[in-house]
């Protein structure tokens, strides 16, 4: 072989182009026409639906002939499948499904059916109802979920290895257990990686490289200062300033971000200030879960909701962005009642050389860094407004976006990519597989039937049920992973309640889930993330005193947010 190479190569290059063009059509001519499905060898095919007309993937669909099997195929993620027969079957079309999730289920041809597949080489079966089972697994994957849940709400592990954990449960069960017990099979690695959302996964990635950028530059230290010389001392205002900021900076950043850049300089003006800084912490962190609502980006909540519905960037800012506004407002003034006394205690005045400090901590450090990330992010805003036109999804944006910010700024690659948060994205990673699992066992569907039989269709009060369960939940629940575990249901509803296909139970899924989570400390990763800064410079924000202001402004917001839903809706 190697001396018919250097053969070849030896020879002049006008030979060696014929002679490879020779070989070509060579290999081309002796090479078997493939077989083309429906012309000649006879086919089978139809889609596969759960009872919520959900499509089931994965499922194992044979055609048997006198018992023996004559084609097979798996069902595709859409349900569809296409089976090539070796041969027609000599009386009748037996076809036989598999699942290991479903009972199995039979479906034989009737004398016309058998007929058409001779005439026509070609027979489709019409959607074929899957009936559900409940197994070993099914309990498996959902006490895992439950697991799963408590330990986020106790904190006894990290969210992120809560949720490995719970993906490593899985796994070993459907792995170890179901070669001893077929029951105890859940799903495999393949199918759990349909179930990953990486349009999620790809969005939130290119955002925090752009806001790992944007954030050395020392703007928020910035704004948050010139937020204190506004004010001119005077508390009161300074809160609303300080909420307003970063009501705004969450619905164009993401409200986890946003806390973690807030909370260090809110709290260098409250001990300035000599007041609690309880009394700026706690709005600012209430008015960040509450403004991320009005974009697709501001909040995790919102990017699982936007990528699952289909829904676009102005589809958020047309639909919930005035609700915000008026719960935004509702949410002032119930800070500047609530913290009173805490507003009028602050000193006006403080010394110069803490005045000064704060001034030296709230330089602009990098400003050619600023100008060029500042036009890349609001080309990054425009494209999400208007990329749906052109099929450009957010993830592609902010893809786009922080690679081009990248190239022009040339940083230290490494340390934009030790800033990146992998803990976060590892934790929707094994967010999904968990929720797929419950998916795949069938849960999901059952709650979402449950659901349904319950608001029956009446549409009014399935907005209402699920922005006061969303919110009301999300109290007990991390308001992420409820979001992801009713996807599906809302999907669900939205199809078979008259009047919701205008995606407004989704508004409500979004609006619950987000408001909610200032209903206790555990509700949104924001307020955790507060907490733990809080608690690193000596002022822990303990559960209670959380709900104590969290839990009434929570259903003041939620309230708001569900009359603008009626109103817009």
């Amino acid at each position: 072989m190697e001396y018919l190479y250097a053969s070849l190569l030896r020879l002049p290059r006008p030979v060696l182009s014929v002679t490879i063009v020779a070989i070509m059509a060579v290999v081309l001519l002796v090479m078997p026409a493939p077989l083309t499905a429906g012309e000649d060898a006879p086919t089978v095919e139809g889609r596969l639906l759960d009872p919520q007309g959900e499509p089931v993937s994965g499922a194992h669909v044979s055609v048997l002939d006198n018992g023996e099997s004559i084609g097979e195929a798996e069902s595709n993620p859409d349900g569809s499948f296409l089976i090539d027969l070796e041969h027609l079957p000599e009386q009748s079309v037996l076809v036989h499904i598999r699942h290991a999730h479903f009972h199995d289920q039979e479906w034989r041809s009737t004398p016309e059916a058998f007929q058409a597949l001779q005439d026509d080489n070609n027979l489709y079966l019409s959607d074929l109802t899957m009936e559900r089972r409940v197994t070993i697994g099914f309990w498996v994957a959902t006490l895992t979920f439950v697991g799963l849940l408590v330990l986020i709400a106790m904190e006894r592990l990290h969210n992120t290895l809560s949720a490995l954990l719970g993906m490593a449960v899985i796994f070993l069960v459907s792995y170890i257990g179901a070669p001893i017990n077929p029951d105890l099979f859940i799903l495999d690695f393949e199918r759990a990686l349909q179930y990953i959302n990486f349009e999620v996964f790809f969005l939130v990635l290119g955002m925090m490289i752009v806001i790992s950028i944007v954030e050395e530059t020392g703007i928020f230290q910035w704004l948050s200062y010139l937020a204190y010389r506004i004010s001119r001392g005077r508390v009161w205002l300074l809160s609303i300033v300080l909420m307003c900021l970063t009501a705004v900076a969450s619905a164009l950043l993401d409200n986890v971000t946003t806390m973690l850049l807030m909370t260090p300089i809110s709290l260098q003006i409250a001990l300035a200030l000599h007041m609690n800084p309880m009394a700026l912490l706690l709005p600012e962190v209430l008015a960040s879960n509450v403004g991320g609502i009005a974009t697709l980006i501001g909040t995790p909540t919102n990017i699982l909701i936007g990528s699952y519905a289909g829904l676009s960037f102005n589809d958020f800012l047309i639909n919930l962005t005035p609700g915000v506004l008026l719960a935004q407002a509702a949410l002032i003034v119930y800070a500047q009642i609530v913290f009173r006394k805490e507003y009028r205690a602050g000193s006006s005045a403080i010394s110069p050389t803490l005045a000064a400090k704060l001034a030296e901590n709230a330089r602009i450090t990098r400003p050619v860094v600023l100008r060029k990330a500042g036009v890349v992010f609001v080309g990054m805003l425009v494209l999400f407004a208007i990329g749906e036109r052109f099929h450009l999804t957010p993830a592609v944006t902010a893809l786009i976006g922080s690679i081009l910010l990248l190239v022009w700024i040339q940083p230290d690659v490494d340390e934009i990519m030790s800033a990146v948060d992998w803990t976060t994205l590892l934790f929707f990673i094994g967010l999904f597989v968990c929720v797929g699992a419950l998916e795949e066992v069938g849960l999901i569907g059952q709650i979402a039937v449950l659901l349904g039989n319950l608001v029956s269709e009446r549409l009014v009060l399935a907005v209402a049920l699920m922005t006061y369960a969303a919110a009301f939940l999300s109290i007990v629940v991390a308001n992420i992973p409820f979001t992801a575990a009713m996807l599906p249901v809302m999907a669900y509803l939205t199809r078979t309640i008259p009047g919701a296909t205008n995606n407004v139970l989704f508004y409500a899924l979004s609006v619950g889930a987000a408001m909610g989570g200032n209903g206790s400390l555990i509700g949104a990763s924001a307020n955790l993330v507060t907490a733990g800064i809080a608690e690193r410079a000596g002022y822990p924000i303990k559960y209670k005193t959380f709900m104590r202001y969290g839990l009434p402004s929570m259903v003041i917001t939620v309230t708001i947010g569900l009359v603008w839903l009626f109103i817009r809706f």
